[in-house]
């Protein structure tokens, strides 16, 4: 069977659930992995055709598509940042809002370096709530002079963290601990590393949908991706950011930066709640759809 005829069949049986532009991108995204093609090789090639057992594998991911599993975790990775990452049930797929608080991050940094007139200082960061380890290993694939920890809760999400750093040849040294139960930053476990005493960045992207706003997440991502790491309850929703922000005075240096993705609906109360924190030079940034996705503040 030629590829484009499948490629037509594939996005009609799909059309009933995505969109069709969505439905679209799903059939690329798979024919590269599967079959190493972009969309210009098919373009070029029209007469390319599927063997029946490639139609055979095919079917079948098109059966899990219709379940709305996301296509990511169906092909076990995603990009992000420039980068590959495994991804599976343990962890959030990134997201590209925090494709954005990652690159505000290095620009700032790269901002730090030409104010200071100097590349030879050793940047300590600590991702807060790290899941697939994204935010981490893009920092530390990107800040050459960073030396990056990172937390989660989920022993499960840091494994898949610890493969994604090998992957891309970054080092990031992985913290398995619940951060609601600590009062200071001194107090993680650290077997075969030194843990600094204070850190000039911290970031988190931590649990921020509101039981409440349920409604609005797709089903794929509702029915697959970790609780965990996705809600918290609507009369306390800015618990990790308050309790981050608390550590944050403590352990970040003189003039270090905390940076947040937030909740959309929530940005007054995150800018309330740092300044009510004594943080300094608070800011608010929105995201490329418009939308008030994540603050930056020093101490």
């Amino acid at each position: 069977m030629k590829i484009k005829a499948y490629r037509t069949q594939f996005i009609q049986a799909l059309s009933i659930i995505y969109d069709e532009g969505e439905a679209e991108s799903f059939f690329y995204l798979i024919l590269e992995e599967k079959k190493q093609l972009k969309r210009i090789d098919l373009a070029l090639q029209p007469d390319l055709e599927f063997s029946e057992e490639e139609i055979r594998i095919w079917n079948a991911i098109l059966e899990q598509l219709k379940l709305e599993i996301p296509v990511q975790y169906l092909l076990g990775k995603t990009h992000f940042y420039g980068l590959e990452f495994e991804v599976n049930e343990n962890v959030l797929i990134p997201r590209p809002e925090t494709e954005e608080l990652v690159e505000w991050i290095i620009g700032s940094q790269k901002l730090e370096v030409r104010s200071e007139k100097s590349e030879s200082k050793k940047l300590k960061i600590l991702d807060i709530g790290t899941g697939s380890g994204c935010i981490a290993i893009s920092l530390a694939k990107n800040i050459p002079n960073a030396q990056v920890f990172a937390i989660d809760v989920s022993e499960k999400a840091l494994a898949t963290a610890q493969k994604n750093a090998e992957m891309n040849q970054t080092e990031v040294h992985f913290i398995k601990t619940n951060i609601l139960n600590i009062n200071n930053l001194q107090e993680l476990p650290a077997s075969n590393f030194q843990l600094p005493t204070h850190f000039d960045i911290i970031v988190s992207n931590p649990p921020y949908v509101r039981n409440i706003e349920k409604q609005e997440i797709k089903k794929n991502v509702l029915d697959n991706e970790p609780h965990l790491a996705l809600f918290v309850e609507d009369d306390n929703a800015l618990i990790f950011y308050r309790k981050i922000a608390e550590l944050a005075r403590k352990n970040l240096t003189q003039n270090g930066q905390l940076f947040f993705e937030i909740n959309q609906y929530l940005g007054k109360e995150m800018i309330s709640l740092l300044e009510n924190m004594n943080f300094k030079n608070v800011e608010l940034r929105k995201d490329i759809y418009g939308n008030d996705r994540m603050t930056k503040a020093s101490v």
